[in-house]
């Protein structure tokens, strides 16, 4: 104990001095700032509970008691004075006086008691509301030093300071979160993610929460494996194997337990028998390591804000139906199918993607994030636009989403379950699904003038195409419902549609099997525009409720 150089503060227009105490054990030190007030209340009560000489406190002085000299001649005997207190406690100071030299937050007994003491008469209660209980690093580092020491667990024989209330609750406890602090612990030099603890007194958890703690100084936290359900680390591993199998860097080989192994092995590691959520999202992690293989029934995972490259060993979980992936550093998913095919839930936001080849085959695909990628080509779209469960996809923030008309060229890709897919978090509108029919029937005349270039004759896919020599049109037919939508064609965008499809006039003529109503084309103008204004495009309506669209073409007819 010492005490540094006092300095003046003001309160109204009287000067008040306020003595800097430092404290050191070992490593670690702090600092206290009390006045002379707080000096004379602690002796009061010394006096009063543990009879200790009441002339020990240097007296108070009136005249000239903010004079340099006084103050400084004060600062030494205060400074005799509390090194006298500690010689007359050797093994453990009394509350006021541990709490008056903040014993209570940064020294090992002072910490321990004041814990045992809180759960002393709020335990039983924490316990039956099933509340999670908030522990610090520094807090469960005392609790293992004491432990370690052997010494007797009860600070000055006050029975509700006994280290017995801590280990009788935390045998009890099922959800608990430990949390540290990345710089210094308030006016100490203890970096708290640096100290060391043992978890194996916590007997029954269900749930822990680790937030900026040293994972690898961490012991005892796989003593939890027959009872863990959902585990969560972050700001606190570079590794998955520092926390899921510690252990394996004491091992050349290793296999999970019941795991039939083709090489020998050096252990036998039992598995996280319960665990079915992970955590370990903003960490330092750069790879998913052999260690997910512990974890079999695990469904949720998230390793969000890290620095994967490679989708690796995820085969092994073949429970998992929810991966968060995102912020990473992920630029292929060649293969992923491999790795996740059951999975429901994808998150890839914040990745390094271009290309989507590899989401084609997860079939059981239901919601997937792409959001704040590279994608900038609307056909990257089709390799997910067959995926028959998908329906709800995040694009935003990629290239492709400021091409125009982006929400409907993306939704077109999806075909007929356009309407069953949420983009953006916006549900499709009537409007969107009306230019999604129009673009998906373009497409399709697209599709058929390449098969044609490709062969004089071939049926593909129940399109029968055949050279006609004296016809010189194409013909799409459509659903009659899409013809109701082509009457608001004013609204849509004819800006993509190729030249060769470009109308003015679109004639309406109504056809049976046996006549033509009335006779010859009849002029009804549904749309005009101001491109190719030469074009005539007449449109017929035949009995089997279909519409048939006449475009010039290249002396092909095509029945659909």
């Amino acid at each position: 104990l010492s005490l540094g150089k006092c300095f003046g503060c003001k309160k109204g227009f009287e000067e008040r001095e306020v003595y800097i105490i430092q404290v050191s054990i070992g490593n670690h030190q702090w600092v206290v700032k009390h006045r002379y007030s707080d000096f004379h209340e602690l002796h009061e009560k010394l006096v009063s509970e543990k009879r200790i000489d009441k002339n020990l406190l240097p007296p108070k002085k009136i005249i000239g008691k903010n004079s340099k000299s006084l103050v400084e001649k004060r600062q030494k005997e205060l400074e005799v004075y509390l090194q006298t207190l500690l010689l007359t406690f050797p093994l453990a100071a009394p509350k006021v006086l541990s709490q008056f030299l903040h014993f209570h937050l940064y020294e090992i007994i002072g910490i321990t008691a004041a814990l045992a003491e809180e759960l002393f008469h709020k335990g039983e209660q924490l316990l039956m509301a099933g509340e999670v209980f908030n522990i610090t690093p520094l807090q469960l580092y005392a609790i293992t030093q004491q432990l370690r020491r052997g010494k007797p667990t009860c600070a000055n024989g006050d029975a509700k300071t006994d280290l017995g209330h801590i280990l009788d609750f935390t045998c009890r406890l099922k959800y608990l979160k430990i949390t540290g602090t990345s710089g210094p612990l308030g006016t100490s030099n203890i970096q708290e993610h640096l100290l060391p603890f043992d978890l194996s007194i916590f007997k029954s958890l269900h749930q822990i929460q680790i937030n900026h703690c040293g994972a690898k100084v961490i012991k005892g936290l796989t003593s939890s494996k027959h009872t863990l359900a959902t585990l969560s680390v972050q700001f606190s591993a570079t590794s998955m194997m520092e926390v899921l199998v510690p252990e394996a860097y004491e091992f050349d080989q290793w296999e999970p337990e019941g795991a039939p192994s083709s090489c020998p092995v050096t252990a036998v590691i039992p598995t996280w028998r319960t665990l079915t959520t992970l955590d370990m999202s903003h960490n330092s992690i750069a790879r998913i390591d052999e260690s997910v293989k512990l974890m079999p029934k695990i469904e949720f995972l998230d390793l969000s804000h890290n620095d994967v490259p490679l989708v690796e060993n995820l085969q092994h979980l073949y429970n998992l139906v929810h991966l968060d992936l995102s912020y990473n550093k992920l630029a292929t998913l060649e293969g992923i199918h491999t790795k996740i095919g059951n999975i429901k839930t994808l998150n890839l936001a914040g990745n390094h993607l271009e290309r989507l080849n590899g989401l084609n085959k997860l079939y059981s695909l239901v919601n997937l994030d792409l959001s704040n990628n590279k994608v900038d080509q609307i056909d990257e779209i089709k390799n997910i636009g067959g995926l028959p469960c998908l329906e709800k996809v995040v694009l935003s923030n990629n290239p492709l989403s400021i091409i125009p008309d982006y929400r409907t060229k993306v939704l077109a890709q999806f075909g007929d379950r356009a309407s069953e897919v949420c983009l953006d978090y916006t549900v499709t509108t009537e409007k969107e699904l009306d230019t999604v029919e129009v673009l998906k029937a373009i497409q399709k005349a697209k599709d058929a003038k390449c098969r044609m270039n490709n062969s004089d004759k071939k049926v593909r896919d129940g399109w029968i195409m055949e050279p006609v020599k004296e016809c010189s049109f194409i013909f799409l037919t459509f659903p009659t419902f899409i013809i109701r939508r082509m009457v608001y064609l004013s609204q849509f965008n004819w800006g993509h549609v190729p030249s060769i499809y470009h109308f003015h006039y679109i004639f309406l003529q109504s056809i049976t099997c046996s006549e033509v109503q009335p006779s010859g084309p009849q002029p009804f103008p549904i749309f005009k525009h101001n491109i190719m204004p030469n074009i005539l495009c007449p449109l017929y309506h035949c009995r089997f409720n279909h519409f048939v669209l006449c475009v010039p073409f290249q002396q092909q007819i095509i029945h659909f």
